[in-house]
């Protein structure tokens, strides 16, 4: 069974049609990034896989569901910028909000366990009860993607996880997407996600073409950034 499938889809707003005729698939834990110009739809691509939004026509499967039926297997991790400072709450608070679903709204004692468990394998328990107020971008974004961890999802959705976040955090953050072990689709505008091993590329602006995720050969601790992939993809072509 696939991960992901989307088959036919066509999404408007009002009069303008915003995606025409998108195809893709997804194995389980592949890793797919959803990249392209601004207003290109991308983000709404995002909400139809959340279920936010509903086709006008064709469909997505999320493991042979619709969105809307498997909500609780999907993780959803939105830009660290979209979240507000001014609520007085500590990490180990929001982190535990991945454990609330539909008739539940009492943590009990294996949510936190759980929570605590996220907390050490992202590397920030040392945290847990500071507000997130108080951290960096990369920090948050962390949080943000613990939250959507401790759910134990079996697909992970990504918002421009890299935005806002200085060069260090933006690694760190692409570190841990490339090696979690679950079905990953991740929307950016940073080139350098390509720079991972992402067995999939979709090139959204309106229409869709699908890449297999470039096979780069960087020797190890020699420089390698956008400049030089660039270079190297510059024969292929997305064939728009």
């Amino acid at each position: 069974m696939k991960a992901l499938e989307v088959k036919n889809l066509y999404f408007k707003y009002d009069k303008e049609t915003v995606l025409e005729n998108i195809n893709f698939d997804l194995n389980d834990k592949e890793f797919m990034s959803i990249i392209g110009p601004n207003g290109g739809g991308k983000t709404t691509l995002l909400k139809l896989i959340l279920g936010f939004l509903k086709p006008l026509k064709g469909e997505i499967k999320i493991y042979g569901k619709s969105p809307n039926e498997v909500n609780e297997i999907i993780g959803y991790v939105p830009q660290h910028t979209n979240f507000s400072l001014d609520i007085p709450i500590t990490v180990f608070d929001i982190v535990l909000q991945g454990r609330l679903k539909k008739g539940k709204f009492f943590y009990d004692k294996k949510d936190k366990e759980k929570a605590e468990e996220v907390l050490n394998i992202l590397k920030i328990h040392e945290f847990k009860n500071r507000k997130i107020k108080d951290l960096s971008g990369g920090q948050r974004q962390k949080v943000l993607i613990a939250r959507a961890l401790v759910s134990d999802p079996k697909i992970i959705v990504m918002d421009e996880p890299t935005s806002a976040i200085d060069p260090t955090g933006q690694k760190e953050i692409l570190d841990l997407i490339e090696n979690l072990d679950i079905t990953r689709v991740v929307v950016s505008h940073d080139i350098k996600i390509l720079l991972r091993k992402v067995d999939k590329i979709a090139f959204i602006n309106k229409k869709a073409v699908i890449h297999d995720g470039p096979k780069l050969n960087i020797p190890k601790n020699k420089h390698f950034c956008e400049v030089e992939l660039i270079e190297f993809l510059k024969d292929e072509s997305c064939g728009i």
